[in-house]
């Protein structure tokens, strides 16, 4: 069995470069940010290097980068094995993206139509079915609803956590209805990471010593348990398809706690500046960076490097990937 593509919709994790052409502040398309891909070019990829669809796409043997759809040098090729939708500063709840003005996945839906039409009109109706029912859709989104629009920007406060995330969790199902009905099948749907311990998370939340903030991480427990169940539910709904929930929390938990286990030395703080804020705009070529990228988990406060990227990457593919055939 071959995965004939892989996109990406969601985040910042794997946003391949799509915030390089909308009018938002959550950008990283300059230094130091891709030092450390293809030769040191910022692409728009939030991190040194590659991110998780580089990975994915390079472990399924289909090439090696998931380019973002909004590239105006994309290449024809790159429509039939996969392009990322993304958008760093998404979520699943429609405010998210509009607080730090990203792109909304609902529109990312739309370009995902407009895609399909390309796609069309280079294979043929039939094989553009095909591909899509032979892709890999990867889902990934829930982080900065929580972290920014319900913790932080406080424009939801009015729910409590609970209800908060069945509302992320009804918007998660809703999208995915929606790309099945328009020919996706396979599906790989990120639950949320342990945002209390991110090093910006730290920072805002865990007090003068930075631990990892409880409530945060309870939050993404919470969430993450809802969204597993919902996506249980909707696997046996929608007939031939393959949906399955990737624990992310667990994998990147470990690596925090047991770092010297991966060969991290640094789990608190990210490579960029003081590792305990910057993010986007604030990590640029004025903030230095660490010595050895290789050493730190995050990259800036709030992404992984690449190494951390890769381990996560590998965990989850090992233990998931026969769950898609």
């Amino acid at each position: 069995m071959v995965v004939k593509a892989v996109f990406a919709f969601g985040d910042s994790i794997v946003d391949q470069g799509s915030n390089n052409y909308v009018a938002t502040i959550v950008k990283c398309n300059f230094p130091p940010y891709g030092k450390d891909f293809n030769g040191g070019m910022p692409t728009g990829r939030f991190s040194n290097g590659k991110t998780p669809p580089d990975f994915i796409v390079e472990e399924l043997g289909i090439k090696d980068f998931v380019p973002a759809y909004l590239d105006p040098n994309l290449k024809i090729e790159d429509l039939k094995t996969g392009v990322s939708f993304a958008s760093g500063g998404c979520g699943y709840d429609p405010l998210t993206a509009t607080i730090v003005s990203a792109i909304p996945l609902s529109t990312q839906l739309n370009q995902f139509k407009e895609y399909i039409g390309k796609l069309e009109g280079l294979v043929g109706e039939e094989e553009a079915n095909d591909i899509l029912k032979n892709s890999l859709f990867l889902v990934v989104a829930g982080s900065d609803d929580l972290a920014n629009t319900y913790f932080t920007a406080g424009v939801r406060l009015k729910k409590d956590v609970n209800s908060y995330t069945d509302l992320m969790v009804a918007k998660a199902s809703e999208f995915v209805q929606e790309l099945y009905n328009l020919g996706a099948r396979k599906f790989g749907i990120f639950g949320v990471p342990p945002i209390g311990c991110v090093p910006s998370q730290r920072t805002l939340a865990g007090g003068p010593h930075r631990v990892c903030s409880e409530e945060y991480n309870e939050a993404a427990q919470l969430a993450n348990t809802k969204l597993s169940t919902e996506i249980d539910s909707l696997s046996k709904k929608l007939a031939h398809s393959k949906l399955v929930f990737l624990d992310i929390y667990n994998p990147l938990l470990d690596l925090i706690v047991n770092p010297q286990k991966y060969g991290f030395e640094e789990v608190d703080k990210g490579c960029c500046g003081t590792g305990k804020i910057e993010v986007t705009i604030l990590c640029n070529k004025f903030s230095g960076t660490c010595e050895d990228d290789t050493k730190y988990l995050f990259w800036d406060s709030y992404h992984p490097t690449e190494k951390g990227y890769k381990i996560l990457v590998d965990q989850v593919l090992n233990k998931y990937v026969n769950q898609f055939f």
